[in-house]
C-alpha cells in the first residue's frame, strides 16, 4: 500500500496539463453549457452558475477542493478571475479554475502541495497567525486535497508514500543535558529574575511551561527544551527575544545576548557525545526528517468532524476535518497538551459553539445514522458517570454521549426508543471489563435498524442494544459538543483523548478494524539508509514507524528492511543482525528491544513484499533525550551485508550493599480469605454456611487485604466482629456443634445455674481459650502466647456485664429467655474476634 498507487490517481496527474489544455480551448467556444448548483452543506453561501464540469476529474475538484476555497474568506479574494495569478479560486469557470490550479496540488503526496505549504507558511491563513492555526489550515487543506484524491472511492481513505529522505547525513557528535542542573544556575537565575511573573505555578498569570520555578531542578527540567546545546543561538529562550521581542527587559538584542551568552556557557562545561568508529550504523535521521504518517489510510469517506490535537498549544483544539463550519472546541480547566498529538483533561473540559455544533446535527439528522470514533485512555477505572464525548444540552438531555462507569463504555442516543436523554444507555459488559486505563480505540455506531454497537481495540464486545432501532428525528439543532465533561461541568472524565472522528454513516467492522490498525498520534516513517554497507541492492533503507509516544518518550515499532527501488522484488537473504538504537550520538542505555533480530537464523522466514520485509512486529520505547526537533537518531549491528562489529555488553557493577529498610513488625495480620478460614477451622462451622456464606461476600472488602500490622484500621476491627458473631451465632444455634464445642456446659441453663456465683464460667472461657490461643489444643499455634490468665479476666468481666439483668443476691431475674444462650454467643465472638485470632 505503501509503494502502490492509485491508478487513477496517476493517470489523473498524468493527464492533468493535456486536460487543461482542452479546457481553455472548450472555454473559448460559445456552445458551453451551463447548469445551476446549489452549495453544497460545507460551501461558501454563494451559488455557482458557469459552465458545467467537462470531466469527471474536475466534478472531483469542485466538490472536494473548488467549493472550500472559492469564498471572498479564502482564496478567493485574490485568485478569481482576473484577479492575482494563478486564478486557481475564480468563480465563474470551474474548468479554468482546475488548469489553473495545476503544479499547486500533488495527488500522489497531498501533503507537500503547494497551497498547503503556502497556507501552513502563513500565507492567507484564514483561521489566525499564530503557529496552532498555520498548522491546522495546512490540515484542512490538505484534507480538502486528500479527499480529492480519494474520490474515485479507492479505500475511502489517506495513502502515503515513500520518498528518499535528502540529504542523507552521517550521526554527528552531541550535547547531551547532565542529570545535575548545578550548570544551569546562570541561565536559571536569569530566568527567575526576569521569567517568574509569568513562568511559575503561583503566578498570578501562571504559563506553562514553568521553567522559573523557585525549584531549580523544575525549572530545569522545563527549561530543557527550550535550550539547543549544540546550536544556542536556536534556543527558544534566545529566539523568542531576539525575534519575537517576547518580554525584553531592555534591549531585545542585548537581552537575547545575555540568553544566549549564558547557555553557550553551561553548553561548553558539556562534553559531546561522538560516534564510535568502530560500529557499523546508518546514516541519521531526526523525527522530522521523516515522512508523516499519521493518519495513513484511514477510512474517512463519511467523516464529518476530526479533531487530531497537532497543534500542542494555545487554548484551541481545531476541527480539521474540512468540513464547514469547523467545530474548534475551546480548552477550559486543568486541560494540558499531551506531546505527540493529544490533550489530557484532568478538571475542565473541551467544548464546540451551538451554532458551529449543528453541524452535527444537519449532516447526521439527514442519513438518519453516525459512529463516534475517539482514541482515549482513561486516567483510571474507579470513575462513573464521567462523560468523554457528548453532543447534548446539559446532563438531562442530549443527542449522544459516550461515557464511562468503571471498567463500562456507555453509549446514550436519544432516539424515537429511548428518552430525550439518551436512556436506557448500552453499556459494555461488566465481566468484561473492556474499559481500561490504557490506550484505546473506542467506536460507539448507531443505525436505525441496529441500534447502538460499541467495539473495542477493533473487536465488537458483544453488547446488543436492547433498544434496538428507532429514528432520530427528535434530536435537537442547539446543543453544543464537548469533551471530558458535560456542557454543565458536573460530569468530569479524567484521562487523554488523541483523536476524535465523527461520521455522518456507521463504520462497518472492516472499517472499523482498518482505523484501529492505522493508531494514532504524531508518528513519521523514517527511512534510515543503509547503502553504506549494503551494496547488493539498490536504494537499501530500514524503515521504522516512530512516533512520539508521549511527552517523555518515541515509540520505535515494526522495523522492515526495503527497496526504494520499485523494481526490486525479491532482494535475496540479506544479513541483518543486532540492531540497536543510538540517540545524539550514543547508543540508547535502555529500550534496545531489537538487538536480538537476526535474519541468518533458520527461523527468520519473514517473506519480501512491495512494503518490505518485516524484521520485527514490536516495538520499544526510547526516552527524549532534547526535543523532538532535536533529538538525531541512528541505527547500529553486529551485523549488516558484509560489515559486523558484534556489541559486547559492559561487565555490569557488582550491587553495593543495601541500605536498611524502614524496619518491619516480625508479626503480621491474617487477610481476609484468612479469617474465615481460621474461624471456620475454630468454630466448627462451615464456610457455606448460609449465614456465615452472605456475611462474609458483604464485609469480604471491609476485611484486611494485606499481611502489614501497620495498614489495620477500625473499619478492619467491625468487619472482624461481624464474622466472628456469626460464626458464633452458627455454632450456638447448632445443638450437635455446641455440644461437642463446649461438653461440659449444659445448654439451655438459666443465667443463675450457668454463670451464678455457684457456676463454673470456666466450662465456658476455657474450650474458647484451648482451641484460639493454645498450640497444644488445637489452636491456632502462636509462638508467643497472650497472657491466659488476662484472656479469662477480659471473659470474666464481660459475664458479669451481660448477665447484669439477673440478680445473684435476691434471685431476681429480668433477663429475656433464652438469655443464657446470648452470652455465650458475645463471649464467643469477643473471644473469637480478638487479636489472639486475627495476629500472625
Amino acid at each position: 500500500m505503501m509503494k502502490q498507487q492509485n491508478t487513477f490517481r496517476a493517470a489523473a496527474v498524468k493527464s492533468i496539463s493535456l486536460i487543461a489544455a482542452l479546457l481553455l480551448l472548450n472555454a473559448c467556444g460559445s456552445g458551453a453549457q451551463t447548469e445551476t448548483n446549489p452549495p453544497l452543506p460545507s460551501a461558501p453561501t454563494s451559488t455557482y452558475s458557469g459552465p458545467a464540469p467537462s470531466f469527471p476529474d474536475v466534478q472531483n475538484f469542485r466538490v472536494n477542493l473548488w467549493e472550500n476555497i472559492r469564498g471572498a474568506e479564502r482564496c478567493g479574494a485574490c485568485h478569481n478571475a482576473g484577479g492575482q495569478s494563478p486564478e486557481f479560486a475564480r468563480g465563474d469557470d470551474v474548468n479554468l479554475a482546475y488548469a489553473a490550479v495545476q503544479g499547486l496540488v500533488d495527488l500522489e503526496n497531498p501533503g507537500t502541495s503547494r497551497l498547503v505549504t503556502k497556507v501552513g507558511g502563513g500565507h492567507n491563513c484564514w483561521l489566525g497567525t499564530d503557529a496552532p492555526s498555520l498548522q491546522s489550515c495546512a490540515d484542512i487543506m490538505t484534507t480538502w486535497i486528500e479527499n480529492w484524491a480519494n474520490s474515485a472511492g479507492v479505500g475511502g481513505g489517506r495513502q502515503i508514500v515513500l520518498t528518499a529522505p535528502t540529504p542523507l547525513v552521517d550521526p554527528g557528535t552531541s550535547r547531551a543535558f547532565p542529570d545535575s542542573s548545578a550548570g544551569f544556575d546562570a541561565i536559571y537565575q536569569i530566568l527567575r529574575a526576569r521569567c517568574s511573573g509569568c513562568h511559575t505555578p503561583d503566578s498570578l498569570t501562571p504559563q506553562a511551561p514553568f521553567f522559573a520555578d523557585e525549584d531549580r531542578d523544575i525549572a530545569y527540567d522545563a527549561a530543557k527544551p527550550k535550550i539547543n546545546l549544540d546550536n544556542p543561538p536556536d534556543s527558544r529562550l534566545v529566539v523568542r527575544l531576539r525575534n519575537e521581542f517576547h518580554n525584553c527587559w531592555s534591549d531585545c538584542q542585548a537581552n537575547a545576548d545575555t540568553m544566549q551568552t549564558a547557555i553557550e556557557n553551561f553548553a561548553a562545561t558539556i562534553t559531546p557525545d561522538a560516534v564510535d568508529p568502530n560500529l557499523v550504523i546508518s546514516k541519521a535521521m531526526r523525527l522530522t526528517d521523516g515522512i508523516i504518517a499519521s493518519g495513513g489510510n484511514r477510512y474517512e469517506a463519511n467523516q464529518i468532524a476530526l479533531w487530531e490535537f497537532k497543534s500542542g498549544q494555545g487554548t484551541t483544539a481545531f476541527d480539521t476535518s474540512g468540513v464547514d463550519p469547523a467545530i474548534d472546541l475551546t480548552l477550559s480547566g486543568d486541560v494540558e497538551w499531551v506531546g505527540g498529538y493529544g490533550i489530557n483533561i484532568r478538571d475542565g473540559k473541551a467544548q464546540g459553539s451551538t451554532a458551529r455544533s449543528s453541524k452535527l446535527y444537519n449532516t447526521i439528522t439527514a442519513t438518519g445514522e453516525y459512529a463516534i470514533e475517539a482514541w482515549v485512555a482513561p486516567a483510571n477505572v474507579t470513575q462513573e458517570e464521567a462523560y468523554i464525548v457528548s453532543y447534548s444540552g446539559s446532563d438531562a438531555v442530549r443527542n449522544f454521549t459516550l461515557g464511562q462507569t468503571l471498567y463500562n463504555y456507555d453509549a446514550f442516543n436519544r432516539s424515537s426508543t429511548t428518552d430525550e436523554n439518551g436512556s436506557p444507555a448500552l453499556s459494555t459488559a461488566d465481566a468484561d471489563e473492556d474499559l481500561q486505563a490504557t490506550l484505546q480505540h473506542v467506536v460507539v455506531n448507531f443505525d436505525p435498524v441496529n441500534g447502538r454497537s460499541i467495539y473495542v481495540n477493533g473487536v465488537f464486545t458483544d453488547d446488543i442494544d436492547a433498544n434496538a432501532g428507532g429514528d432520530i428525528g427528535s434530536w435537537r439543532n442547539n446543543f453544543a459538543f464537548v469533551l471530558g465533561n458535560e456542557t454543565s461541568g458536573n460530569r468530569q472524565w479524567q484521562g487523554v483523548i488523541r483523536q476524535v472522528a465523527i461520521h455522518n454513516r456507521a463504520l462497518t467492522p472492516e472499517q472499523v478494524v482498518q482505523n484501529f490498525d492505522v493508531g494514532v498520534g504524531e508518528k513519521f516513517f523514517l527511512l534510515f539508509y543503509l547503502g553504506d554497507h549494503i551494496t547488493t541492492v539498490p536504494e537499501p533503507y530500514l524503515l521504522f514507524e516512530v512516533s512520539q509516544f508521549d511527552s517523555y518518550s518515541y515509540l520505535f515499532n515494526k522495523p522492515r528492511f526495503i527497496s526504494l527501488d520499485a523494481s526490486v522484488t525479491d532482494p535475496g537473504p540479506i544479513t541483518i543482525a543486532g540492531l540497536r538504537i543510538g540517540v545524539n550520538g550514543a547508543l540508547a542505555d535502555v529500550g534496545q528491544g531489537f538487538q536480538f533480530i537476526d535474519t541468518r537464523a533458520a527461523s527468520f522466514t519473514a517473506p519480501y513484499t512491495p512494503e518490505g520485509q518485516l524484521l520485527s512486529s514490536q516495538g520499544t520505547i526510547i526516552s527524549v533525550k532534547k526535543t523532538p526537533e532535536q533529538d538525531e537518531f541512528f541505527l547500529s549491528f553486529d551485523f549488516l551485508g558484509n560489515d559486523s562489529n558484534v556489541f559486547v555488553e559492559a561487565t555490569p557493577l557488582p550491587p553495593g550493599t543495601p541500605a536498611d529498610g524502614d524496619p518491619v513488625p516480625d508479626i503480621g495480620l491474617r487477610t481476609f480469605e484468612e479469617i474465615n478460614a481460621t474461624m471456620a477451622a475454630i468454630t466448627t462451622v462451615s464456610m457455606q454456611q448460609p449465614d456465615v456464606r452472605d456475611t462474609f461476600a458483604r464485609v469480604k472488602q471491609q476485611l484486611p487485604t494485606v499481611e502489614n500490622l501497620g495498614g489495620f484500621l477500625a473499619a478492619h476491627q467491625m468487619a472482624i466482629a461481624q464474622m466472628a458473631i456469626e460464626y458464633c451465632n452458627a455454632l450456638v444455634d447448632d445443638s450437635t456443634k455446641r455440644a461437642s464445642f463446649w461438653p461440659g456446659f449444659g445448654f439451655p441453663a438459666n443465667i443463675n445455674t450457668a454463670f451464678g456465683p455457684g457456676a463454673d464460667r470456666n466450662l465456658v472461657f476455657d474450650p474458647l481459650i484451648n482451641r484460639i490461643a493454645l498450640p497444644d489444643a488445637g489452636g491456632t499455634g502462636l509462638t508467643t502466647q497472650p497472657n491466659i490468665g488476662a484472656m479469662r479476666g477480659e471473659l470474666d468481666a464481660l459475664t458479669d456485664v451481660l448477665t447484669a439483668c439477673y440478680d445473684f443476691g435476691t434471685g431476681t431475674d429480668n433477663c429475656e429467655a433464652g438469655r443464657t444462650n446470648t452470652v455465650v454467643k458475645a463471649l464467643c465472638g469477643a473471644a473469637l474476634g480478638n487479636a489472639a485470632m486475627l495476629v500472625q
